[in-house]
């Protein structure tokens, strides 16, 4: 009776733990770069005396789904969209260099040039800054000038574009970071400017699985009260005898 327990109790959790990940995904379904959560289940035997037969089923998460979401033209000159496997650079909060295919970007009072969630986007000699009284525009190949009123245009530093050849590792914060460390630039990378990537979350895609998710929950929590029955009757089968 144990083991139905056991089976439907760890069934109802992993389920829970999918849902919460699908709903994240779909409230991010409108967020520019984002890369959709992947979810999938192990097996984790119970450890201790009488209990080897027992095997909890566990939600891990798998990593991210990489695939390009859509891009479209803004006709924004702070709009960046990252083509292929190329990343855009930030600091965070914390300090450390993270990457993003967010590119959407703004810029401070100071004239610093950050993201719209105020983080600032990092160059090959970290933080861009723009004269004062200047507009930017960003090249296919990351270079980021200040154009004056009179006409002259300025290079004022290069966006640090990598390449990722690997996953990357998300963070709590939504960034992601290289699994060694931090990447090196990539000469080669370009973006398309004028341009944001969506997100890849399918929002009819991550409903369907959560209404499976919702009915694979009520299933667990029949079968436990199932258990609770079949517990009960056999209780009363041995006092009548």
């Amino acid at each position: 009776m144990d083991r139905m327990i056991y089976l439907s109790m760890s069934g109802a959790k992993a389920t829970m733990q999918r849902q919460e990940i699908l709903s994240n995904n779909l409230a991010n379904a409108s967020t520019t770069g984002f890369r959709a959560e992947l979810q999938a289940f192990r097996a984790v035997p119970v450890r201790g005396d009488g209990a080897s037969t027992r095997v909890f089923s566990l939600e891990t998460t798998t990593g991210y789904d990489d695939s390009t979401g859509p891009v479209y033209a803004t006709g924004r000159p702070l709009d960046v969209a990252a083509t292929g496997n190329t990343w855009l650079t930030v600091q965070a909060l914390d300090g450390t260099e993270a990457y993003t295919r967010g590119g959407s970007f703004t810029i401070d009072s100071e004239g610093t040039l950050k993201t719209f969630t105020g983080l600032p986007v990092m160059g090959d000699g970290g933080p861009i800054v723009l004269p004062p009284d200047t507009e930017a525009t960003i090249a296919p190949d990351g270079t980021v000038s200040a154009k004056q009123a009179n006409g002259t245009v300025t290079p004022v530093g290069k966006l640090k574009l990598v390449t990722a050849e690997a996953k990357l590792i998300r963070g709590e914060d939504g960034l992601f970071r290289g699994p060694d460390g931090d990447l090196a630039a990539d000469p080669n990378a370009r973006i398309q400017d004028s341009a944001l990537e969506g997100s890849n979350v399918s929002a009819v895609g991550t409903m369907v699985s959560m209404i499976a998710a919702a009915r694979q929950f009520e299933a667990q929590m029949r079968l436990m009260s199932t258990a609770e029955k079949d517990d009960q009757a056999a209780a009363q089968l041995l006092s009548n005898a």
